[in-house]
């Protein structure tokens, strides 16, 4: 997801006690900065090409008052504009969940999981070991995967779908960066018209008879700063570094260490989409 020689990205980040993906819950804009988990990054198409990586994560009780970045600098709202690709983190971001945590819940080891991914969200452990221990807690059959998703459908964050339809309609691509899996982002791609090959994310891997075997390592996003590798994937790496703004979305939960360093502080897609009229 990086662009071309002069091209810009910006990633829009969620905000969480450690990390978001983002949510719907915190965006952070970053010039030229790479990204956590948690984003959205559009890219531009002439000469340039923008990337925008958003992240949402759940919102918590916070003073917002010191942070100056509520209202877009002209620049902030050109580049937003004149994207041409946007890249969206999906748990907590995209969707108003944590996929492993729900999936481990319906299994029956939620609590143990969260507790993983609230270490996993502080960085205080690697992302692939954390992946894994999360993972090996409950390890999902092919059969108790497909019962979830039949049973718990993806869910939304507000405005989202509008802010795609938005983005489509402007010619801009939209991308889905997550360190969730793919067989749960599907649907999500599903129902915001999102095409398969824009998703970067992980791949949950099951033996003949559906028993659980793992996550494929070999995808970019199984292991920590994998989400800026997919933005620079996009951007053909043919700049160095990630995307050029940053937003953070925090209307769902605020991380002040992401929120402080974003170009643009958003609580609400709709400012989002506001901003694209």
């Amino acid at each position: 997801m990086e662009g071309l020689a002069s091209s810009r990205i910006i990633p829009i980040q969620a905000s969480w006690k450690r990390h978001c993906s983002a949510f719907l819950p915190t965006f952070s804009l970053h010039l030229r900065k790479n990204l956590n988990r948690g984003q959205v990054w559009m890219m531009k198409r002439p000469k340039s090409l923008d990337l925008i990586a958003a992240s949402v994560q759940p919102l918590e009780a916070s003073t917002t008052s010191h942070f100056d970045n509520k209202q877009p600098s002209k620049e902030v709202l050109e580049l937003w504009r004149s994207t041409d690709a946007v890249c969206f983190d999906v748990d907590s971001t995209v969707c108003i969940d944590e996929g492993i945590d729900e999936l481990a819940e319906f299994c029956g080891a939620g609590k143990a999981v969260a507790e993983w991914t609230a270490r996993a969200m502080g960085g205080s452990v690697p992302f692939e070991e954390a992946l894994a221990a999360r993972l090996s807690l409950f390890k999902p059959s092919l059969a108790q995967l497909q019962d979830f998703l039949e049973k718990r459908p993806p869910r939304i964050s507000p405005g989202i779908e509008e802010l795609v339809k938005k983005l489509k309609a402007r010619n801009t691509n939209v991308y889905l960066i997550s360190g969730g899996f793919r067989q749960m982002i599907n649907p999500v791609a599903s129902i915001l018209g999102i095409p398969q090959e824009n998703i970067f994310a992980n791949q949950l891997l099951f033996g003949s008879s559906g028993e659980f075997l793992g996550f494929d390592d070999n995808e970019p996003t199984s292991r920590s700063g994998g989400k800026a590798t997919a933005v620079q994937q996009i951007r053909k790496a043919r700049k160095p570094g990630g995307a050029d703004l940053f937003i953070c979305y925090a209307g769902v939960q605020l991380r002040e260490a992401v929120a402080a360093k974003a170009n643009w502080l958003v609580f609400s897609f709709k400012d989002l989409i506001n901003a694209l009229e």
